[in-house]
């Protein structure tokens, strides 16, 4: 059984909220991180699972995580989700085919259908958006579009005037059983810079995005608005200080490889 109630006070949410209300208060509340695949443990998707490590624990996770918990909160509010599989495009070179290692949502609720998505690290939806493409959505200063190409849809993001491909996919369904394989490759696959890296993020209530990260080769800790970026280079030592007070993660610290682990 989805406890909701624990669900909505993990997130701040009120008890009867909007689709608007419920996604918005996730990506504020949820942080997005992979230190499980980071430290070698496996990363379970079944409700109790989820419930326990992201609602209980207070811990984060990485997409198919969020999305998947989101879908058992919005299916307990009445609504129809359906899981879809993409394939991430965002710092990959153009031209470049990726597995299809991100998850997202399509949302039908009171005869609407939305475009949902709490957990794209690179810089998420902060509210839904109508399923498809439908003009650009600002949220904060961020501004978001979906394209079609061919017969797949795109999700893109502005970044310094341009527009950029997030990721791409097909607006079908994902059986459990795609999805379960996709989250054991990008948790254990020695490839996955789920597994080679670290990276954490989280959206702060104004919309601005916070992510620490070493997946250009340096550790960093980066802040950026929709008009500006800051990002100073870190030590590995100081991570567990900065996972405890900027992202929300208190508990962790280095162990003698390196990685971080649960103290």
């Amino acid at each position: 059984m989805f406890d909701l109630d624990a669900y909505l006070q993990r997130i701040g949410a009120p008890r009867d909220p909007s689709l608007v209300e419920l996604h918005r208060a996730h990506v504020s509340a949820i942080p997005f991180e992979n230190l499980d695949p980071q430290a070698g443990i496996p990363v379970e998707l079944d409700p109790d699972a989820l419930q326990r490590k992201l609602v209980d624990d207070g811990r984060g996770g990485y997409c198919f995580e969020h999305n998947l918990l989101l879908a058992g909160a919005l299916q307990e509010l009445g609504a129809q989700v359906e899981p879809m599989l993409a394939r991430v495009r965002w710092g990959a070179p153009p031209g470049t085919l990726r597995p299809r290692t991100h998850l997202l949502l399509r949302v039908t609720l009171d005869g609407e259908v939305w475009h949902a998505d709490v957990g794209f690290g690179a810089g998420t939806l902060l509210e839904p958006i109508p399923f498809g493409p439908s003009g650009t959505h600002e949220q904060w200063g961020w501004r978001f579009r979906v394209v079609p190409e061919g017969p797949d849809l795109v999700l893109q993001t502005e970044e310094a005037g341009a527009w950029r491909d997030a990721y791409a996919f097909s607006p079908e369904p994902s059986p459990p059983i795609d999805i379960e394989l996709s989250n054991w490759y990008t948790a254990t696959h020695p490839q996955s810079g789920f597994v080679a890296g670290l990276i954490v993020a989280r959206h702060l209530p104004d919309g601005t995005r916070l992510s620490l990260s070493d997946w250009s080769g340096t550790l960093t800790l980066a802040r950026r608005t929709p008009v500006d970026a800051v990002a100073h280079e870190v030590t590995r030592d100081a991570v567990p200080g900065l996972l405890a007070d900027e992202f929300m993660l208190p508990g962790f610290v280095l162990g003698r490889d390196g990685r971080l682990v649960s103290g």
